[in-house]
């Protein structure tokens, strides 16, 4: 039979028969030491992700109209039940906007290449907190389609759901304009979140090499492993000038031989 090998590497402390204890400081030293590592796999990772987002990942820009919810009451006096269902009203038309014969007339009206269920997927519809007032934003790759998108819908919204729901029209407070800003992708943000994953690409390959490095430095590497501690310690300095003194050594005796 063959020698088992138990060897454990120097960087781990033994904590029970089956778990292994890794020292944090020494891991953290060893980072510190190969701290231009770390730097190169952060920039790397920086500079893909901003290339990528720059180069391969297209632009969206995102357009905006805002209705104002108006109640069935003839009261000049606004009370909190015109609130309650002015926000009411703000909720179905949030679904009633999205409903497919809406969208369908706006895709043919427009003309938009888009199915259903792509259009849907395209707009977003929301209400601004407490208040009476509808947004309906549109996200496309191209500026002026998110604009006329957003506008087509408002209108529809003005012109068709009052009727279908038997409610006084809202009114528009504000059409979408040409975005100038893209909405996405955020270059600042993919660019930092390219960086924290090339760091910790590099922190991860560096800590299983530190795992896996079973040589001994140290005399307290020593007694982590054999479990004592050793007696003295050659310094390297001295092994190295005790070789070289040697070696001259040598040498003159071979040259006093050829004279």
């Amino acid at each position: 039979m063959e020698p088992q090998n138990n060897r454990v590497p120097a960087n781990l402390n033994q904590a029970g028969p089956d778990e292994m204890e890794i020292d944090l400081i020494e891991l953290l030293y060893h980072f510190l030491s190969k701290w231009y590592w770390l730097l190169a796999g952060l920039l790397i990772g920086a500079v893909a992700a901003g290339a990528y987002t720059y180069y391969r990942i297209t632009p969206k820009f995102t357009a905006t109209a805002k209705l104002y919810m108006v109640s069935n009451s003839s009261d000049t006096i606004v009370d909190l039940s015109d609130f309650n269902i002015g926000n009411s009203l703000s909720s179905d038309y949030r679904e009633l906007i999205r409903v497919r014969p809406v969208l369908e007339e706006v895709i043919e009206e427009e003309e938009l290449p888009y199915t259903y269920e792509q259009l849907r997927n395209m707009i977003t519809i929301s209400t601004i907190n407490d208040t009476r007032i509808l947004q309906i934003s549109a996200t496309s790759t191209s500026p002026n389609e998110a604009m006329t998108i957003a506008n087509a819908l408002a209108d529809k919204a003005t012109e068709e759901i009052p009727v279908l729901m038997d409610t006084t029209k809202p009114n528009i407070a504000e059409r979408a304009i040409v975005p100038t800003q893209k909405s996405s992708p955020s270059m600042q943000r993919n660019t930092l979140l390219g960086g924290l994953i090339g760091f910790l690409i590099v922190a991860a390959i560096l800590t299983v090499f530190f795992l896996m490095d079973d040589t001994m430095s140290t005399a307290e590497d020593v007694q982590k492993k054999l479990g004592i501690m050793p007696l003295t310690i050659i310094p390297e300095s001295e092994m190295q000038g005790k070789k070289s003194g040697d070696g001259t050594k040598v040498k003159k005796q071979r040259r006093r031989k050829r004279r």
